[in-house]
């Protein structure tokens, strides 16, 4: 009987022997171990992405070929706009950078453009993550901002050799300095308590008392530049209700975030250039 209870015991005081062992080992080795296995199971990673992205050529093959020329038409004319877009953009750039010279502001941080392929999302309650299929070989850096067209997705958090794991805005451990668009005055944003599979929002605080919102007449939050991670202007989500604060000195209130957010496939990072940062 005792031999009995002691197998059954065994499994439980293998892993209370581990835990204790993890626990005991330095924190350089914990580090070096976490690493390692984020670089081992990187490729398992990317090798799933590929094929994902082989599985969606093959369904594409299957439509007829009517279907594809409407869609090659309906490319034909987003692309167009773009490219009317993209030239606008470039006149006023150079607008912007004739009147800064002029002002004698001093330049703006520098970043360079580098989109990346979605290989992994995270919507777990509490790591909201992505991991993309670039990293060291493409330059990425960590805490280096990640975008798309919809505004901010989020900040690079571990930079591996070939991929790299980006900590989501929904995030409850993300925080980004940011203001009310049309208002001057800094306020601290973070990521909710998201659930699983319900929409994505944020918590902002230290809300002035004459700032107001509610969810028929929304105010975007945008960055405003402040920490030297996210350049100012970019989109975080629309702020939908304010309430006053317990210490009634501010407020605070939440933020609905872009839905697309758990349907992305693509990013863009934007990596820091050298000689370019303030």
């Amino acid at each position: 009987m005792p031999a009995k209870r002691f197998d059954q015991a065994r499994p439980f005081a293998t892993l209370a022997i581990m835990g204790i062992a993890w626990l005991a080992l330095p924190v350089v080795m914990k580090t070096l171990a976490r690493a390692s296995f984020f670089e081992l199971t990187a490729p398992i990673t990317v090798a799933a992405s590929h094929v994902r992205d082989l599985q969606e050529f093959w369904s594409l093959r299957a439509h007829s070929n009517r279907e594809l020329i409407e869609a090659g038409r309906d490319l034909a004319r987003v692309n167009a706009s773009y490219e009317l877009a993209i030239g606008q953009n470039a006149d006023l750039q150079t607008e912007i950078g004739q009147l800064e010279t002029e002002s004698r502001l001093p330049p703006r941080p520098g970043y360079r453009l580098e989109p990346a392929r979605v290989a992994l999302r995270d919507f777990s309650g509490w790591w909201q993550t992505m991991v993309i299929r670039k990293g060291r070989n493409y330059g990425i850096t960590v805490d280096a901002p990640v975008v798309f067209t919809g505004g901010v997705v989020g900040r690079v958090s571990k930079v591996g050799a070939y991929t790299s794991v980006v900590e989501l805005i929904s995030n409850p451990g993300v925080r980004i300095a940011a203001v009310i668009e049309g208002d001057t005055r800094p306020i601290s944003f973070r990521g909710g308590i998201n659930p699983t599979f319900g929409p994505a929002e944020g918590v902002i605080e230290f809300v002035p008392l004459d700032i107001f919102a509610r969810p028929g007449a929304t105010r975007r939050l945008v960055t405003c530049g402040l920490g030297g991670i996210f350049p100012p202007g970019l989109t975080l989500g629309q702020v939908v209700g304010v309430d006053a604060s317990t210490d009634g000195l501010f407020k605070t209130g939440h933020v609905a975030l872009d839905p697309r957010l758990s349907e992305l496939t693509e990013v863009t990072v934007l990596v820091p250039v050298p000689g370019q940062q303030p």
